[in-house]
Order: C-alpha cells, then structure tokens, then sequence
C-alpha cells in the first residue's frame, strides 16, 4: 500500500524543514515539496512534526522476576509502546545460569514471534560464559544479537563476577559487538539491605536507601576499566544519578569508549514518591532507584553535551496488586521495575523540548537516533530519508493531555497505575506509521497483532 504524507515538518536529528512524504512497499521513496503523485492513502500533518518512529532500546516485557512475570507480554507491551510513538524496541532475553544462550534466544522469540505490533529485536543477559561457551556470542551475533547485558546487581540471579565480564567484554569487543552494563556494587548493596532488615527497616523507601548513588558510581567505575582494558564499546544502562555521570564523563574525557542512557523516571520523578503512605511508594520500586531530584540537572545536562546519549525506558511492569504487593513486609521482595514505554516521548517533549533543556534535533536523536546508531540500526530506522524504513510519527506539539490510568489516550500498558499519574504533558502522538501502515490513528490502535518483526540487528556503528 502506498501512502502519501503532506504538508509535513519534517524534524530528524540533523534535519527541519517542510516537505511530502511518498511511501511505497514499506519505506520512503520520495521527499519533496508539493509532491503530486498518486497513491492509495493520503495524511494531512498540517500542524504536525513528522519525526522518526521511536527507538526504545530498553525494555523487560514478559519477563520472569521475583516470583512473577513482568505484566506485559509482547502484544500488550509493543501495542502500549505504539501508543506512544515507539516503531522499535529491543529487549532482553535473559540466559539462566547453565543454559545455552542460543536456547534463550529461542525462547525470546517463542515468547514474541506473531504477537507484536512494531518492530522489535534483542539484547541477550549473559549470567554465565565459560571458556568453551564463548562461541556463542558469535552465534548470537549472526542471529541479529549483537549487544550484551551483565549485571553487576542481584547476587545469586543475575549477577556475574568481574573475571566473566573481562572474559564477555574481550570476545564482545574481537567481535565487534557492544557491551551493555548494570553498574551498581550488588554484594556491597546485598550487606546493606541485609542490615536494614535485621533493623526491622522493611518499607519501600528502604529500597532506594539500601542502594546509595556510590554504589552506582562504584559500578559505572568498574565497567568502565574492565571495558578499556578489554577493547570493548560499552553502554551503561539506566544511569540515574550525578555521581554515576561523572564517571561516564571523566572516562569520555580521557577518550575511553562509553556511553550511557537514562530514562524518564530519573528526570520527572524522584526520592519523595518513596515517602508517600503507607505501600504506594512500591510503584516506584525500580533498580537503579529514584534519586534526590538536585540529579536530575546534572542528568539534563549530560543529555545536552552528549555524555547520556539515548533515553530509555526500562519499561518492566508489575501490577500494584497481587505483583508489588509480593514485598508488603519486606521491601526486598518487591518485585524491581516500573512502566513507561507508553510515555517517553511525550514526557520528553514536555518536560525536556519545552522548558528548553534540549532542542528539537536533541529530542528526535535522544528518542530515536542514537539508539539507531548504537545498536545496528541505522540508517534502516532512526531517521527520515528515502530508503529508510517508513517508520514515522505524526506529533501534535500542542496537544494537552493529563497522564492517567484511567485515560486510554495516555495509558494502554497492561498494568493498574502509571508512574506519572496526573502529569499534565504538552505533545502527543496521535498517528504512528511502521514500515508504512498506520497502526495508531488519532490516538486509537489499528493495527493488528504481529505486524511487527523481528530485526536482526547489524554491528555497532558509534
């Protein structure tokens, strides 16, 4: 089907000027002035930016976490994500200790394949690599795998020494491949969480006091050598806080190879929804956790100058009932994540465009093109150009909207809150074209399940 797009402002992350869209057979064709071609459909975007479709390059849908499952699955998780204006994600699969990492990526896709409404590929957890498994990550690469996430967080679970990630981190980088780290100091946090509860300290907000912003800079610290010496890309994962940045920033001076991410709820959220009563502040109970709100003009910062180079979500959802309510006496069995991947770009529009802590190329590169980039993906998405996919959103920059659950404008994850419930936002995406099918019109869902496909991924390419 072919579609042709008018009177649109087109804004990439280098690019903003007014021009037609023609798409055909899945991707762009032409981009013209006053273009006068004929085709199946015709969009008017008067009034609208026409911007690449989001990259979300981080998030957990269903998976298996302290004793439940995150609460979207692959056709609720990608069809919220297309609500917001997201085309691509890649997400996790996870390696269990002992097991073939090419038999984790097969359950992935069981778990995805002919369920999702956009576009998606992987990253694998690693959480063991002997010697004689190490071929694997070629394997995994040749599938389209070509990033890895170890954790330095969740002893007994998740959590890798560093002896296996120099070894992961060597083979990534012979390979050509990157390198995505959980920096936080997990044994150091594991003793500290330890003694809260011996304390009788069991409320939400003990979690973010048993995880202090030292812990991650230690970690952002650790990663980063092991990756220099290594020879390795590597691309710190949710940073959260200025002590972490500044690690990331005394490195990328000194010319190591390191990148890093935050997300939207360590720039519009912070420490006090810990204090409210009772258990609410379990909604907010994320790893890394919420910071004292002074971090977050550091972290506006480190998106201006470059040291944070993408915004993610980190969207992993349990429901409030039944799910978070798992740790009500204890906080260490609440199950860690939050939702989010509905939202990014419009509370980056709001809370970043607006105020003017980043400009509208900032916006289109943080949300989209440098994720492209990072992760083998560009110039095939992240960008308006003839050839690129047909993955394009329809932004109204003055559309007002107030975040809630309850409003299906602003809310279709599978889970019973939002973290920025009564958020009032400026901007919103009200029509999302994925390799040239609508999939979201004037904020409702059209497509249909397993629209989307699986991406194999190319090399990392800065």
């Amino acid at each position: 089907m072919s579609l042709l797009i008018k009177n649109g402002r087109i804004i990439t992350a280098v690019d903003d000027y007014k021009a037609d869209i023609y798409i055909d057979d899945e991707t762009v064709s032409v981009i013209g002035e006053s273009l006068d071609m004929q085709a199946d459909r015709t969009l008017d975007a008067t009034g609208r930016y026409l911007i690449p479709g989001g990259i979300d390059p981080h998030t957990h849908i269903d998976m298996p976490f302290g004793g439940t499952v995150s609460a979207d699955d692959f056709e609720t998780g990608t069809r919220a994500a297309a609500h917001g204006g997201t085309t691509t994600l890649i997400d996790f699969a996870i390696q269990t200790k002992g097991q073939s990492s090419i038999a984790a990526l097969d359950t992935w896709h069981q778990k995805a394949e002919g369920k999702t409404a956009i576009d998606y590929g992987f990253h694998m957890i690693l959480t063991d690599m002997d010697d004689g498994r190490l071929p694997e990550m070629r394997q995994l690469a040749d599938e389209g795998v070509t990033s890895y996430k170890l954790f330095m967080a969740y002893p007994g679970i998740l959590y890798v020494d560093d002896g296996t990630i120099y070894r992961v981190m060597r083979k990534a980088g012979d390979d050509g491949t990157v390198i995505c780290m959980h920096a936080e100091n997990g044994i150091v946090i594991d003793e500290i969480v330890k003694q809260m509860l011996k304390e009788g300290h069991t409320a939400p907000k003990y979690h973010a006091l048993s995880r202090p912003t030292r812990m991650e800079a230690e970690g952002v610290h650790r990663s980063i050598a092991i990756a220099e010496v290594a020879g390795v890309p590597v691309y710190i994962v949710h940073l959260s806080s200025a002590d972490a940045l500044e690690q990331v920033v005394l490195a990328r001076n000194r010319g190591v190879h390191v990148f890093a991410e935050t997300c939207p709820q360590y720039l519009f959220l912070d420490h006090s929804y810990y204090e409210q009563e009772g258990f609410e502040g379990a909604k907010y109970v994320m790893t890394p956790p919420l910071r004292e709100k002074w971090n977050q003009d550091a972290l506006w910062r480190g998106l201006k100058f470059g040291d944070l180079r993408s915004i993610s979500t980190d969207h992993c959802p349990f429901c409030y009932k039944d799910q978070k309510e798992l740790g009500i006496d204890d906080f260490s069995k609440i199950p860690n994540g939050g939702p989010g991947v509905e939202n990014r770009l419009s509370l980056v529009f709001n809370g970043g465009v607006l105020p003017g802590h980043i400009n509208l190329n900032e916006f289109v590169d943080l949300t989209s093109t440098s994720a492209a980039k990072m992760f083998g993906l560009f110039p095939k998405k992240g960008t308006v150009a003839v050839g690129s996919d047909a993955d394009l959103v329809l932004f109204n920059p003055g559309r007002k909207e107030t975040i809630s659950v309850n409003n299906p404008v602003t809310h279709n994850m599978n889970v019973d809150y939002n973290a920025y419930e009564g958020f009032e936002i400026t901007g919103l995406s009200e029509t999302v074209i994925s390799r040239g099918k609508v999939i979201i019109e004037d904020c409702k869902y059209v497509g249909r399940k397993g629209d989307g496909q699986y991406l194999k991924r190319g090399y990392y390419s800065g």
